[in-house]
């Protein structure tokens, strides 16, 4: 592996329905690279026609092939033959996808590619892993619950790891029989064409999946409505879920899967089986991909017996990060997405700072070449409550720290009005670690360690203002089906 010019790099800017790319004029929006913000390619958005075009070509494709009717065994087969072709793509897809987002080409060809794949295997496994239910009724009577595919499933999927949420929105759609019409963001639009080109070379029906380019006010907005689709998937803002549940239930109350926003807590108490790795698994929980991730572990909750020393382990490891272009393989530090995110995030700081707290480390932005904007891995102590660094999610990397004496203190500071989507927590004790699982109100409880396990087969998904239904897991793939009720009288 090695460093490259970005400039190497070519995208369609297109729309991919039906198995081929719909190119429209004019392009309405320039799409910056994250690293130095340089426009390199201009997007399409798709208007209310546009989405009627690939929901209708979704539907048509979805009653006519064999996709839902099929022998499961058969689809999954066409899922697995995508997955390596994912893998075999590598070189392209992780290019594509340092150029044009925040994730370092070291990232992307060892982890994003590599887990896309992975996911949609997971999935394809899933196709003929579930059936229905035969009910207890009278010996005269058979009754029946029997799973189905909704049909056509509207997904929207984020910029922070392209590649990876679209396999984790259209992954189990797909596999369960759905057709599929994506709109990925239009900060990070290039990877999805990519992954729907190699679904056709695999074999997948045309029209079963496809992808719409545009916004979310007008694209995003006429998809949610469509009365074509039966289902909506998105991972995103919690204020962005909200309004896509409105435009589902103005049009139809269709259900929604909705994983949004969090403001993530990790407790470590001074009986953590090994503080200094705990430490660094605090750290990169925040600065991995400059903590513009759902469940970044933004509030460190640290026993105060110990605070100075995770304090300090996190601030060094901090220092050893190298902010750069996503393109140069000894870049650690990704670039924020926008100098829109940026000013959002040194205001969050700036206006915590003015209330009394203090910056331990980082508090400005760092100097890379080039347009794009970097902000220093950030610790900041003697917050109170209110301030927005404590309630806010900043999505950034910016780790907020409190100190506690006992095991209910560290509960009272962990809970958090609006957000549940995750939860570390480091200690040796199995009873405290047990009761403070129960007592977490977050969908997603990891002990001493932070973050999923690769293997997909737990579920993901929050609590309160942080979502609705579950990413992954068999979940993911129940909540792609629905379910029918048939009762035969045995006796006619």
């Amino acid at each position: 592996m090695k460093n490259f010019s970005p400039d190497q790099v070519s995208v369609r800017s297109a729309h991919f329905i039906g198995g081929e790319y719909i190119e429209t004029q004019p392009d309405l929006f320039e799409v910056l690279r994250p690293s130095d913000g340089h426009a390199y390619a201009g997007l399409p958005v798709a208007d209310a026609d546009m989405v009627n075009r690939a929901v209708e070509n979704a539907l048509h494709a979805w009653k006519t092939s064999c996709w839902a009717t099929q022998p499961p065994r058969d689809r999954a087969r066409i899922l697995r033959r995508w997955a390596d072709l994912i893998d075999a793509d590598v070189d392209t897809l992780a290019a594509m996808e340092a150029v044009g987002s925040t994730r370092p080409l070291r990232d992307a060809r060892t982890w994003d590619v590599p887990f896309t794949a992975e996911g949609i295997r997971f999935f394809a496994e899933c196709a003929d892993k579930h059936g229905g239910d035969v009910a207890a009724t009278g010996s005269d009577q058979l009754g029946m619950v029997i799973s189905e595919p909704y049909g056509v499933i509207g997904a929207i999927a984020p910029w922070n790891f392209p590649l990876v949420m679209a396999s984790w929105k259209v992954g189990p759609a797909l596999a369960a029989g759905n057709a599929v019409v994506l709109k990925p963001s239009e900060m990070t639009p290039f990877t999805a064409l990519r992954l729907a080109e190699l679904a056709i070379a695999a074999g997948m029906p045309a029209g079963i999946f496809n992808v719409i380019q545009g916004n979310g006010q007008v694209t995003g907005d006429s998809l949610c409505r469509h009365p074509g689709i039966s289902k909506v998937t998105f991972t995103g803002s919690t204020r962005t879920g909200a309004a896509i549940m409105r435009a589902c239930a103005e049009t139809g109350t269709k259900p929604v899967t909705l994983e949004l926003g969090g403001k993530s807590p990790q407790i470590v108490f001074a009986d953590a089986p090994d503080l200094a790795n705990a430490a660094r698994v605090i750290a990169r929980a925040i600065s991995g991909n400059a903590g513009q991730v759902c469940n970044a572990g933004s509030r460190l909750i640290v026993q105060r017996s110990i605070a100075e020393r995770i304090v300090g382990d996190i601030s060094t490891f901090f220092s050893t990060l190298k902010a750069g272009h996503t393109w140069a393989c000894d870049t650690t530090l990704s670039p924020i997405i926008s100098n829109t995110q940026a000013d959002r995030i040194e205001s969050i700081v700036g206006r915590s700072v003015q209330a009394g707290a203090q910056v331990v480390s980082g508090g400005q932005r760092a100097s890379v070449a080039g347009n794009g904007a970097y902000y220093l891995p950030t610790i900041l102590t003697g917050l109170c409550d209110g301030m927005d660094a404590l309630t806010q999610e900043i999505f950034g990397p910016v780790l907020t720290v409190q100190v506690f004496d006992d095991e209910s203190e560290a509960l009272a500071l962990a809970d958090h009005p609006d957000y549940g989507l995750a939860a570390g927590l480091y200690t040796a004790d199995l009873g405290r670690a047990m009761r403070l699982a129960r007592g977490l109100e977050a969908g997603n409880v990891w002990i001493n360690r932070y973050g999923r396990s690769a293997d997909f087969v737990i579920p993901t998904g929050g609590y309160k203002r942080s979502g609705i239904g579950k990413d992954l897991g068999m979940q993911a793939f129940e909540a792609s089906r629905r379910s029918k009720s048939v009762l035969i009288d045995l006796t006619k």
